[in-house]
């Protein structure tokens, strides 16, 4: 049996190609296009090759165009840690040396040696991988507008307080329209005590309010009126200006946010299971998105349950050594898929009796909150696990039977 392994880079890669006993039987050095991976693809057809038998290769990632074309047909592609790689090479060399061929011959040989301890990339559907890369970026726009609202409050903080005093009883605050069209309108305080109802009528309208804008106008008129500390007049213009600077960044990022959001709305209700993952308490269709994006929709990806809860990092991990013994939560997990569990557990307590059961009897025991959501979110995923394996729909009182009757 023949086993590659790629050492990938930004414009070049190196391959190398080994037999059963480790021999090297070929090397080459290819360029990121697409002579490169016809290079490549004619290189691995030149020692067997084919679709019945697709020689298995080791790549230390797992996205891209060289991945993309590797992942036609059969072939098993393996995407190995660059940890697990580096310690592997200290297994055959102690001097440290390190070059790029070298690099691809050690993941060839990880394959050789060790494939049974690594899994191959997931075979998910298009409409899957698709969505996952949907549900990711406005994961990321949510977290990059975030840091931006946070640097923008904290200059605020600086010069401004009369606008995050105006703010502070809107949800979301500074990412809302009204926040970013009147700080637009009044960049700085004193021009901010200048501006006339009227004014603020309009901005709020200009943002898209349509109920209570005189009374809002008549509220924030008396907040940037009242008596506030102010910097000097050419140092509050000039933090004026960098606010300013910074509000281009956050309405780009609420525009972003919001429109992978409605691409998320649509390409997720294709998927076959949608139904299933939108019928358990606390899923909405953003959220139950990010999690079939982490999990994907390869049933031969988790041999069971367990290794589902393990890789969410909701299952708790055992550390033994001689009388010495303890039970810890999980560091080393998809932290996506774990941040979107903690979503899914809060938002579950008011959406199932059952989960909020659960959840208390959590905290009866001595859990504290987040210990009692994870505890909460793995019992959840578990659920989610048997449901996608069966094809069967979220049944509250077949997930928490104690729980219902005892509120019965």
């Amino acid at each position: 049996m023949i086993y590659c392994g790629i050492d990938w880079a930004e414009r070049t890669h190196d391959v190398a190609l080994v037999d059963d006993t480790g021999q090297l039987l070929a090397k080459r050095h290819i360029t990121d296009d697409a002579a490169g991976y016809k290079l490549l693809l004619e290189l691995l057809s030149e020692y067997g090759d084919s679709e019945e038998n697709p020689i298995p290769v080791a790549i230390e990632t797992c996205r891209g165009l060289l991945v993309a074309i590797l992942r036609t047909g059969k072939r098993k592609v393996f995407a190995i840690n660059p940890m697990a790689a580096a310690r592997y090479r200290d297994r055959h060399s102690v001097s440290r040396k390190k070059s790029d061929p070298g690099d691809a011959l050690v993941l060839a040989n990880i394959l050789r040696t060790d494939m049974h301890a690594h899994r191959p990339l997931p075979d998910d559907s298009d409409v899957g991988r698709a969505i996952a890369v949907l549900a990711r970026a406005q994961q990321d726009s949510l977290w990059n507008r975030q840091q931006l609202a946070n640097q923008l409050r904290s200059l605020l903080r600086e010069y401004y307080p009369a606008a995050l005093e105006a703010f502070a009883t809107w949800v979301n605050g500074l990412c809302r329209p009204e926040a970013r069209e009147l700080l637009k309108a009044a960049p700085t305080p004193a021009r901010a005590a200048r501006l006339t109802r009227t004014q603020l009528q309009a901005a709020l309208k200009r943002a898209g309010r349509k109920r209570g804008i005189e009374a809002e106008a008549d509220r924030i008129r008396d907040v940037f009126r009242a008596d506030w500390a102010h910097q000097p007049p050419l140092v509050e213009d000039a933090l004026g200006k960098q606010m300013l600077a910074l509000l281009i960044q956050l309405e780009a990022a609420c525009t972003a946010a919001d429109q992978l959001a409605e691409a998320v709305e649509d390409a997720f209700p294709q998927h076959p299971d949608a139904e299933i993952m939108l019928s358990f308490p606390g899923l909405g269709i953003q959220l139950a998105a990010r999690i079939l994006a982490e999990i994907g929709d390869d049933r031969t990806r988790f041999a069971d349950a367990r290794g589902l809860k393990a890789y969410a990092g909701s299952s708790p991990i055992t550390r033994a050594s001689g009388k010495k013994s303890s039970i810890t939560r999980r560091w080393v997990k998809n932290d996506r898929l774990n941040h979107a569990g903690y979503l899914w557990a809060f938002a579950s307590l008011r959406a199932s009796a059952g989960a909020n059961a659960h959840y208390r009897r959590r905290r009866e025991v001595g859990d504290w909150h987040a210990a009692a959501q994870r505890n909460l979110f793995n019992r959840m995923i578990g659920q989610l696990y048997h449901c996608l394996q069966h094809r069967k729909l979220f049944d509250e009182n077949t997930a928490f039977p104690i729980a219902i009757t005892a509120a019965a």
